[in-house]
């Protein structure tokens, strides 16, 4: 196999305020929700549309855990760069399987840019970049128990 590249980035508000949980082996687990939005003109109506995409994602490193916990609230704008990634659970009521495809970060290329918002003067001041420094395989790949609501 040549060559492959599994990398997102998105630009995006929080929908909700992050969640953080401890996982088995005692470190912390950050959870966002990013909304992404698309507008345009309806050409046969004239009207304004738009649409919102939401976007799961969980952080794994300690470091953007930490900025995560202490500056992100519902409406922050950020910036990430992560990995997808779809994980299969059993749901507990129906015994079904399920799937959850999510963004990652973890290990190395993924990034996290708090952007400023409409309060700052600068729109697009950088706050705050913190890359991890461990590779992929130095992560634990545990998974928290992350159930599949997204909160609006």
């Amino acid at each position: 196999m040549s060559g492959s590249l599994n990398k997102v980035q998105l630009i995006g508000r929080l929908g909700a305020d992050p969640e953080i949980k401890q996982m088995v082996n005692g470190k912390n687990v950050a959870r966002l929700s990013v909304a992404t939005s698309q507008s345009w003109k309806d050409k046969t109506s004239g009207e304004r549309k738009e649409k919102t995409e939401w976007h799961r994602v969980v952080i794994f490193n300690e470091g953007l855990v930490n900025i995560v916990q202490q500056y992100l609230k519902k409406g922050a704008n950020i910036y990430i760069e992560g990995q997808l990634s779809t994980r299969k659970w059993k749901d507990e009521k129906s015994g079904q399987d399920k799937y959850s495809t999510e963004i990652v970060l973890q290990g190395y290329n993924s990034s996290l840019t708090m952007l400023g918002g409409k309060n700052n003067s600068n729109n697009t001041s950088e706050v705050s970049q913190q890359k991890s420094s461990l590779p992929n395989d130095q992560i634990s790949q545990e998974s928290p128990d992350l159930d599949d609501e997204i909160p609006f």
